[in-house]
């Protein structure tokens, strides 16, 4: 993570209060969301699980979900999968010898087999983000080696549908309009439907299908039903209203065990 981009992120995010941090002379440490942490508790409570994989757990939090887990619930193996993976997890994580750091990224066909047999996977706030492969097929990859899915993710629930209906919908197909409406303010949105079948250097794929940019609005059913497709059931779920006050989007967290 860029020193800009750091800086930032201090800002926005209050200089880090709210999340545990050493003295003034220690390294700043995001905050961290207490509904992700009450999920990473919740799959921890299960009998199952004694291992954890944080999928895409780098950004913004420098992958702090996985050091509450290592933290708190001693996992025998841990693994972070991450394809930006900085130099301060990189430090932090030299503390644990059973915390493996995979720097690639974990839509690749080979990651679910390099994490391995593993208790609990962690998704928050990237199921949406996911295209080719799109969200449902990386569950299923990852459920032939999950015991359960702690998922914490803006659920799409349109504020003029009823709640709980409507279908998982693939944003950039509602137009530049409604997707603006639809999702937060971002640079990168910028001339977005202007490029999208234009290759972004960085994910070396058309920016269509990247991850960097909301993808997909994906339904509380949808979700449900593809991961009793899988043979999971719910084990804990929580809604807590509107994700940061968008119209379209609420804030869901759930866990998920192997039946």
């Amino acid at each position: 993570m860029s020193p800009r981009v750091l800086d930032a992120l201090k800002r926005r995010l209050g200089g880090g209060s709210g999340d545990p941090t050493p003295g003034a002379d220690g390294p700043w440490r995001p905050p961290l969301v207490p509904l992700k942490l009450k999920t990473i508790d919740e799959a921890f409570a299960l009998p199952a699980v004694e291992s954890v994989a944080d999928l895409g757990g780098v950004w913004a939090v420098e992958a702090g979900y996985s050091f509450h887990a290592l933290e708190n619930h001693a996992p025998e193996r841990a693994v972070l999968v991450d394809d930006d993976i900085t130099a301060g997890v990189r430090e932090r994580a030299a503390a644990f010898p059973q915390f493996q750091l995979l720097e690639q990224n974990f839509g690749l066909e080979r990651t679910p087999a390099d994490v391995g047999p593993i208790g609990v996977v962690l998704l928050f706030d990237v199921l949406l983000h996911q295209v080719n492969p799109d969200w449902d097929e990386i569950l299923r990859r990852y459920a032939q080696h999950a015991q359960a899915f702690a998922i914490v993710n803006p659920m799409w629930s349109p504020a003029d549908l009823p709640h709980g209906t409507g279908d998982t919908v693939r944003l950039l197909d509602l137009g530049e309009e409604r997707y603006r409406q639809a999702v937060p303010p971002q640079d990168n949105i910028d001339g977005l439907f202007d490029r999208l079948d234009e290759v972004n250097p960085k994910r070396g794929r058309p920016w269509r299908d990247v991850h960097d940019v909301w993808q997909w609005g994906i339904t509380d059913a949808d979700l449900r039903a593809k991961l009793d497709e899988l043979g999971f059931v719910v084990a804990f779920a929580e809604q807590h209203g509107r994700w940061r006050g968008l119209a379209d989007f609420e804030d869901c967290a759930y866990v998920f065990h192997r039946a």
